[in-house]
């Protein structure tokens, strides 16, 4: 399977941005369904936004949408995820995942590859 290495996290204050970057190695990752997903200490891992192969179709969680921007550039095989006006119930371990289906999921289940995580911590 494609390897998948996050980057970007860190410490930010409420209203701040982020911009984190999933590199991919081992498989080229134009061929991958990408997404990203998060999860907070005691709670279910869950979708934040995914990216069709060609970077055409895009989804995103409620919660996220008009803050996040998910994007790809399959010529530098990296997924990034721009987050904006960051709030505190935005911080959570960040996953980066990789589908070998064409249409996107939302569903964890549907995601074959994943990255170890990057944290991201939002202050009041």
């Amino acid at each position: 399977q494609v390897q998948l290495v996050e980057s970007g996290g860190g410490l930010v204050q409420a209203g701040d941005s982020l911009r984190l970057s999933c590199a991919a190695s081992g498989r080229t990752v134009s061929i991958y369904t990408m997404g990203w997903f998060r999860q907070a200490p005691g709670k279910e891992r869950e979708f934040v936004a995914a990216i069709s192969r060609s970077g055409g179709i895009t989804s995103y969680a409620d919660s996220v949408k008009g803050r996040f921007t998910i994007s790809r550039d399959n010529d530098r095989n990296t997924v990034y995820l721009q987050m904006n006006r960051l709030k505190p119930e935005d911080t959570a371990v960040y996953y980066c995942a990789a589908r070998e289906w064409s249409n996107i999921a939302k569903n964890p289940s549907g995601f074959g590859s994943w990255g170890q995580g990057t944290q991201v911590t939002v202050s009041s």
